[in-house]
Formats: C-alpha cells, sequence, structure tokens
C-alpha cells in the first residue's frame, strides 16, 4: 500500500489520477468493510466529486496541495457539512451539521479527499469500540478482537488498508490506545495545537484531535496540515507550526530519555551503549501491565540508546492517581456537555405528555448504557456535598500530574512508557467497567497534563499481536518527540500483515 506522502505526490506531478488512487481504496473498503465495520458512512460519490476536481486542477497546473488526492476517514464525531455525523449514537443518527470541523476544512483545503465517517464508542466513551449503537469495529489483525477505542473505526481504517490517514479525537487515550492495539501510529498533539471547533464534544478540557497513519512520516504530514491557530476556538494557542518532517531525520545523538517507572515495573535498568542517565528511579509500580508489553518498551529504550540518546529511569508519582482523577473530571464535564441532547433543539426526539417527560424518554431512548453512565457520575461529582470531596480533589491530582511531568522534564527531553497495558483483547474480555477503564492507565497523564504524546508500533507481544511505545513530550514538543518516534521505527521489528491488508478474513467475533 502507498504512502500519503507518495500518493500526494504521486497526484501532484500527474503520475497518477486521484480519481483511480479512490477507486482503489473504495474497492478495498467494498470488499472487506463488511468484516471489520470501520465505517459508519461511507462518503463514495463526494470522494469522486472531490478527486475529479484535483485531478482537474493538477491538470490545469494548479498545486492541490500536500495532501492532494490523499483519502482521508474522519471518526464521526467530526462535524462534515451535510454529512452524517452521528457519534455512533442514536441520538443522533439523522443529523448532519451545516459546517465543516477546522481539521476537516483544513485536511481538504490540502487536497485531501474524504472517504468516510468512521465507528467509535458512542460519544467517544470507551476504549474498545464495543459501545457504538452501530455495532462493533473489529481489529484487522485478529477479527475475534477489538481495535482499541474510542477511535477504534479510524485505526481499523488505516490498519487495513481503506485510507492511508484518518483523523480521531483523544480524551483518555482514545487515539494512542487504538493505534497501538492495530499497529499504526497515532499522535496526541499539545492541548491547543490543533483547532478543537467542530469536534462534538465530550469532556472540552481534554478533547483533543489528532491523526492515524500507517508511519511517522505520514502522521507528521498531517499533524502539519491540522495544526495552527484558530480563532474559532478559543483555547487554540496562537504559536507558529514547526516544519515537522525535518524533525524527523535528526537523529537521537545526546538526547535524553526517561523511561517512566511506575508504568514499565521494576524490571531491568534498560539501556544500550548509550547507558542510563540517572540510577533506577524509585515510584509505585501500576499493576495490571503485562509483561510482554513492558519488555518490548525496555527493547525501545535499548534501541533509543544504542543510536546515541542518553537513556534512564524517571519516576512520575502522579500517574498513579490519574485514572481516578480523569474518571471523576471527564464524566462532570460530559454530564454538562450532553444536557444539550433533550429532545428539544435537534437530534432524537422522544414525544412525551409534556416537556420534562419528552426529555426524559428521548434520553432514555437516544444514549447508550455507558454514556448513562458517565453522565451520571458526573452528575453526582458536581452535586452539592460532593463537589469538594470528588470534583475538586481531582483538579487537584490534576495540577499534581502537571507538575510530576514538568519536574521530569527538567531532567529529560522526552519519556516511554506503553502505551496500552495489553494487546488487543477479545470482545468481551473487559466488559466490567473497572477493567475496562484501565485499557487508559498508560495514557492518561497525558491529557491530565495537556502534553503531547503518540504511539509507535515496536514489534508484538501475545499471540502475535502490536504492540506500542507511547513517546511523551513536554508542551508543544512534537518535534523532539517526533525525532524520537521516527528513531523508534527505524529499529522496531517488522509487524506481520494484517489479515485484511493480507487479504485474508479468518477470526470472527
Amino acid at each position: 500500500m502507498s504512502t500519503a506522502k507518495a500518493i500526494a505526490q504521486d497526484v501532484r506531478t500527474g503520475t497518477r489520477r486521484a480519481a483511480a488512487v479512490l477507486e482503489e481504496y473504495l474497492g478495498r473498503i467494498e470488499s472487506h468493510d463488511s468484516d471489520i465495520h470501520a465505517f459508519n458512512t461511507v462518503t463514495a460519490e463526494q470522494a469522486r466529486a472531490a478527486a475529479a476536481s484535483i485531478d482537474e486542477a493538477v491538470s490545469q497546473g494548479r498545486d492541490p496541495g500536500p495532501l492532494a488526492g490523499v483519502p482521508v476517514a474522519f471518526k464521526d464525531n467530526l462535524c462534515t457539512r451535510g454529512v452524517p455525523t452521528t457519534c455512533s449514537s442514536r441520538m443522533l443518527e439523522t443529523w448532519s451539521p451545516p459546517y465543516d470541523a477546522t481539521v476537516v476544512q483544513a485536511m481538504t483545503a490540502a487536497g485531501a479527499v474524504m472517504i468516510g465517517k468512521t465507528n467509535l464508542d458512542e460519544f467517544a466513551m470507551g476504549s474498545s469500540t464495543e459501545n457504538s449503537a452501530f455495532g462493533p469495529t473489529r481489529n484487522p489483525y485478529d477479527l475475534a478482537r477489538v481495535p482499541g477505542g474510542s477511535s477504534g473505526g479510524s485505526a481499523a481504517a488505516v490498519a487495513a488498508g481503506f485510507a492511508p490517514l484518518a483523523l480521531g479525537s483523544d480524551t483518555g487515550g482514545s487515539i494512542r490506545q487504538p493505534a497501538a492495539l492495530c499497529g499504526i501510529v497515532g499522535i496526541k498533539p499539545t492541548y491547543g495545537r490543533v483547532s478543537r471547533y467542530g469536534l462534538v464534544a465530550f469532556a472540552s478540557s481534554f478533547d483533543q484531535i489528532g491523526p492515524f497513519a500507517a508511519d511517522v512520516t505520514d502522521a507528521a504530514l498531517a499533524l502539519g496540515v491540522i495544526s495552527g491557530h484558530d480563532p474559532a476556538d478559543s483555547t487554540s494557542i496562537p504559536t507558529a507550526v514547526p516544519d515537522f518532517d525535518a524533525a524527523l531525520a535528526r537523529g537521537v545523538e545526546g538526547l535524553r530519555v526517561g523511561v517512566i517507572s511506575e508504568l514499565t515495573g521494576g524490571g531491568r535498568n534498560g539501556a544500550g551503549t548509550g547507558g542510563p542517565v540517572i540510577d533506577d528511579a524509585a515510584g509505585e509500580v501500576l499493576d495490571g501491565i503485562d509483561t510482554d508489553v513492558t519488555e518490548r518498551v525496555l527493547e525501545a529504550a535499548d534501541a533509543l540508546a544504542d543510536a546515541g540518546a542518553l537513556v534512564g529511569r524517571v519516576s512520575v508519582p502522579a500517574v498513579t492517581y490519574g485514572l481516578t482523577a480523569y474518571y471523576l473530571i471527564a464524566p462532570a464535564e460530559a454530564s454538562s456537555n450532553l444536557a444539550r441532547y433533550d429532545g428539544t433543539r435537534y437530534g432524537l426526539r422522544v414525544d412525551g405528555a409534556d416537556v420534562e417527560e419528552m426529555n426524559r424518554l428521548t434520553r432514555r431512548a437516544g444514549f447508550g448504557d455507558e454514556v448513562k453512565a458517565r453522565i451520571m457520575l458526573g452528575t453526582f461529582a458536581l452535586s452539592s456535598g460532593y463537589y469538594d470531596a470528588y470534583y475538586g480533589k481531582a483538579q487537584r491530582v490534576r495540577m499534581l500530574t502537571r507538575r510530576d511531568f514538568d519536574a521530569a522534564y527538567a531532567d529529560f527531553d522526552v519519556l516511554l512508557s506503553p502505551t496500552s497495558p495489553c494487546v488487543a483483547f477479545r470482545f468481551g474480555d473487559r466488559s466490567d467497567p473497572m477493567t475496562m477503564y484501565r485499557c487508559d492507565t498508560c495514557t492518561i497523564p497525558s491529557n491530565l497534563s495537556g502534553d503531547p504524546a503518540m504511539s509507535v508500533p515496536f514489534g508484538t507481544g501475545t499471540d502475535d499481536l502490536p504492540v506500542g511505545v507511547q513517546v511523551l513530550a513536554p508542551a508543544l514538543g512534537e518535534e523532539t518527540m517526533l525525532t524520537v518516534a521516527a528513531a523508534l521505527e527505524r529499529a522496531a521489528p517488522p509487524l506481520p500483515a494484517p489479515q485484511m491488508a493480507a487479504g485474508g478474513t479468518s477470526g470472527s467475533a
């Protein structure tokens, strides 16, 4: 399969036609998406019109942009004008926005072709894409396993070869965790680096949009396109967009890399020829991170040391409290954001004897169980008598997390950890909510701090399934993060081909 960068280069030079590229990907979707269910909507006719427009521009000597003719899938919580944006919920099943999200506008302006809207956990609440009102998405590596979530449809679409690029949203790990489980690259940028305008809100102080790609180069290309200040988003950072592509070839010689002790166990003090810069750092080790995943992280640290990085361990104590803090703050924000879905203004309406009954019946029919549970939890945390005991304390832990990361970045340029505590699990294996929530153990801390983080495939674990290594960096440190990610990619063992990419259809849910 071609990379996004190669496709754009061929289309811009006239070597390939955008229309022909599009038909290749539409053919793959038609052949295999019935097995995977990556998409809620495939926008074939709209995409054909866009591809034809790009080919016409090239024929007239105009440059369509750095993503010319590249098919892109958008998570179905990103607003797309005239195209259903359902959030995989019955509540918005028939809603089509009157405008495009800023990131959709940016991708289109760069020449990308929207190929469809991808499945997700309802309103982005979940870690497996089992909570979609329209059915689960399956992992292209094993159809009996989940792709992760909540952006599981976007991750599966890239892993299966349905699109070279996809966008997702990351509130507690919803880009990085599915990227890890599907063996691809996923980036959560610094909070404010990418506009959230047009993203249907889950938890506004955490939500961030980012790209999925098969390799680091394509991910950096997409990140550069969607980054930048947006006056429509009050949290957007007014700073110049760096040349992310230039960062990929810099090498890691002399960079300081800290392996987070709390997320990798006592283990060996992983270091190759570069050696550690500090002794093994003490810290409370979190339970539930599989040994095979930890081993891949330590091997990744060794690879960076061999490439000239200075590798050591670092303690970030507050990460042990991240899960509990997040699952108080995020549901509290969700309970507020989802109050707008009341049957009055847009979306589903179930008639009742009066307004109060209409509201109640609409929300009962429109929301799934996971969404209802989080609304109830968030409402409780914000209620009189409990606000200070729960929500207030969680916010203090959030500040503590930021301070602990700042202290770690005083000694290290980037940090390493697992992305997911395990490889892709089978459907139903984590039906208990607390077991499912622990899937976000390694990713939530950077959402609490607002710092960038990304997942890079690095070998396999149990059942020869992909393992993702997480690279974390300080705020606006995406360039260094990408430099390290590119070095890991060069050193990573090759992954087996996903079943869909190989044309197989074995496995069943």
